[in-house]
């Protein structure tokens, strides 16, 4: 039961007969005749269970992008129901303007919508529909809250999409100049044609030659069925913020745009991800929808406070088979967690791979360096020049052992990555 506020006003109006006639019984009779309205207008309001409530399905969103969530309201009573009901949800789901004034006859429905904007990814959950339906005399009302179930998957931003034409522009043009057929061995075969003066020997097609007048030569074309495994690291390390936003979200956006690019160039794009455990994994067939796919595998991780488990995850690599890859690490280039951790499984990584490392760069150690007025900022300047040279040491490692790294700031890491992945096609060495 909730009151409203003609009760208290009711007893305010109380002070007049308390004037007239001063006494403690006024006061008690005023009391108990307020308490007695009170009862019959609760007794003749509505029931909440008179009213049925259906949620539609609300589709995925991407965190930070509106959505709405809908209810339909049925009255199934016979008489007229007149109320308010909220439509509750988790915060970081960021309902807003929740509270719908209804008026239903008998039989009728009313569609409610409720604007959504998730401030969290993941699937972010309805608290339940409380509904509110006053008496007659407006003095008192029903109250309930009912069991609605309702849920919306808040997906990655995918804030880099904007550098995606771009990056396709220049893989057209890269598929251009790759179109030109070749001769030779190691490429996918294409055609055959009339031989001419200059052309490998070894191109040569006797068989076809010996069904035909002239000779002829095997011609070849790029093989573009290659394999981008993205691997996301999980553990502690993603937990640190850069600029107020999570390394894991930073590199969860330079991944899509990654696998969004290697999916329009042919290339069948895997997804692993994890910490001390596999926590996500996606198989791809090139699929042009890998982005959507990527983004709901993704949508449900956070960063676990432990270390991680690269044994595991380089084994979760070779699970997707023996075939030359390049594979991804987005982790950040935090010296002691690699050396203790990732160095052990580089070789064997890069003995049947190309490996890169995409790291978030913390821009913070730049302002650092560059102020130094004070006794104390020449203290943190000198710390954060030593940090800086202990990341520089370490990608001077991981690059004698083969290992490509882009390290860039959150803004920059994924259009990096990804003129990277378009180099690396440009110079055959995917």
């Amino acid at each position: 039961m909730a009151i409203t506020g003609r009760v208290p006003l009711l007893l305010i109006v109380g002070l007049v007969p308390v004037v007239l006639r001063p006494a403690v019984s006024t006061v008690w009779l005023w009391v108990l005749l307020v308490a007695v309205l009170c009862l019959i207008d609760w007794l003749l309001a509505p029931r909440p269970a008179s009213l049925a409530f259906v949620r539609r399905p609300t589709p995925s969103v991407r965190m930070g992008h509106p959505a709405q969530t809908r209810l339909v309201v049925t009255n199934d009573s016979t008489r007229t129901v007149r109320g308010v009901v909220r439509d509750a949800w988790q915060p970081t789901a960021g309902a807003t303007d929740d509270r719908h004034r209804i008026r239903l006859s008998p039989g009728d429905r009313a569609v409610l919508d409720t604007p959504l904007l998730p401030r969290r990814r993941g699937d972010l959950r309805a608290f339940g529909v409380t509904v509110r339906l006053p008496g007659p005399l407006g003095l008192v009302a029903r109250q309930r809250t009912l069991q609605v179930p309702g849920t919306v998957r808040s997906l990655p931003p995918f804030e880099s999409r904007k550098h995606l034409p771009s990056r396709l522009a220049r893989l057209r043009d890269l598929d251009g100049r790759s179109a030109v057929r070749v001769r030779g061995q190691g490429t996918e075969f294409d055609s055959l044609r009339e031989y001419v003066r200059g052309d490998d020997v070894r191109s040569i097609d006797w068989r076809a030659s010996a069904r035909t007048p002239n000779v002829v030569v095997r011609t070849w074309q790029p093989e573009r069925d290659r394999r981008v495994v993205l691997v996301l690291d999980t553990s502690r390390t993603s937990a640190g913020r850069v600029d107020d936003v999570p390394r894991l979200d930073s590199a969860m956006d330079a991944a899509l745009l990654l696998g969004a690019l290697a999916a329009r160039a042919g290339d069948r794009v895997d997804f692993v991800a994890g910490d001390l455990k596999i926590r996500s994994r996606l198989r791809s067939a090139g699929a042009r929808e890998v982005a959507a796919r990527l983004q709901d595998a993704m949508a449900d991780l956070e960063p676990v406070i432990a270390e991680a488990d690269w044994d595991g995850l380089a084994g979760a690599v070779q699970g997707f088979g023996k075939q030359r890859a390049l594979v991804v690490l987005l982790t950040p280039l935090e010296p002691s967690a690699i050396e203790e951790g990732l160095l052990a499984v580089l070789p064997a990584l890069t003995r049947h791979h190309r490996v890169v490392i995409a790291s978030v760069r913390d821009p913070e150690l730049d302002r650092l360096t560059s102020t130094r007025d004070t006794i104390d900022e020449v203290y943190d300047a000198a710390a954060a020049e030593q940090a800086a040279q202990r990341r520089t040491r370490t990608a001077q490692l991981l690059t004698r052992l083969g290992v490509d790294v882009v390290d860039a700031d959150a803004e920059h890491l994924p259009p990096a990555l990804a003129d990277h992945y378009l180099e690396l096609k440009a110079r055959g060495l995917l």
